[in-house]
């Protein structure tokens, strides 16, 4: 697995090129990026982690940290926050706690920040290892209960429409697709027959989890050999049993 950090800070000063030194030092490899967004969206990509590095200037760049809090959604990753009291609470405005791995006032511990570092990748290395499961539904609070089922033994991603699961799938890989019938613009049918139509993601095993139990809709999907075909109305532990069955079978082929 890579090591890689992306260190986001207004300029790069003596503290972050200390920082990025350091980070070499123990084999992390950094990349740095001001908190502007057409310099995120060019270096926000295989990384493992974000450090921001603020200034009294944090709250000009909401953008910027809308944009960090989206992408720390969307890839399950967390950020450590380097700064002022003050320009903490100014982040928080923007990211919530939930994405904030730790925060560090200044003067900076630096021998506590990168044992920190090194375990947050670590762990990240465990969970690097997990199998990946992405869902894909417009019910984003679903989505989100779906998410908690499974995030301790999987790694999780969710799309919340076709075009953005099309979109992830171009750059990411899944080893299992949960994937809602009926939803807006693209259906779940319509996803299904783009997934297979693609050489890249022909084989991507797709289970249906909808609300649609209807003969009729069932059949319509069985050409496109999905692994498994799930309701709603499916507990927790039964999704749960039904996935590591799943991938259980796969070791035996």
């Amino acid at each position: 697995m890579f090591r890689r950090v992306l260190i986001v800070s207004s300029a790069e000063g003596f503290i972050v090129k200390g920082l990025e030194t350091k980070l070499q030092n123990i084999g992390v490899e950094s990349v740095y990026s001001s908190p502007k967004m057409k310099d995120l969206e060019f270096k926000f990509s295989e990384t493992n982690l974000v450090i921001i590095y603020t200034d009294e200037k944090a709250a000009e760049y909401a953008p910027g940290l809308v944009y960090i809090k989206d992408r720390c959604a969307e890839l399950d990753e967390q950020v450590i926050v380097i700064g002022a009291r003050s320009e903490f609470e100014s982040v928080k405005g923007y990211i919530p706690d939930s994405c904030v791995y730790r925060f560090y006032e200044r003067p900076l511990d630096m021998e506590m920040l990168l044992n920190d570092i090194e375990n947050y990748l670590e762990r990240e290395a465990q969970y690097e290892r997990r199998k990946s499961i992405l869902i894909v539904d417009d019910d984003v609070s679903y989505m989100s209960m779906i998410m908690e089922w499974l995030k301790d033994k999987y790694r999780v991603s969710m799309a919340n429409s076709g075009m953005q699961a099309i979109t992830w799938l171009a750059q990411n890989h899944a080893d299992l697709i949960l994937l809602d019938y009926e939803m807006p613009v693209t259906s779940g049918p319509q996803v299904l027959e783009m997934i297979r139509s693609d050489v890249s993601t022909a084989d991507l095993p797709v289970m249906f989890l909808t609300g649609k139990g209807d003969k009729e809709s069932i059949m319509k999907v069985l050409a496109l050999k999905p692994v498994g075909y799930q309701l709603k109305t499916i507990t927790k532990d039964q999704l749960r049993k039904n996935i590591a069955d799943y991938f259980l079978s796969q070791k035996r082929v």
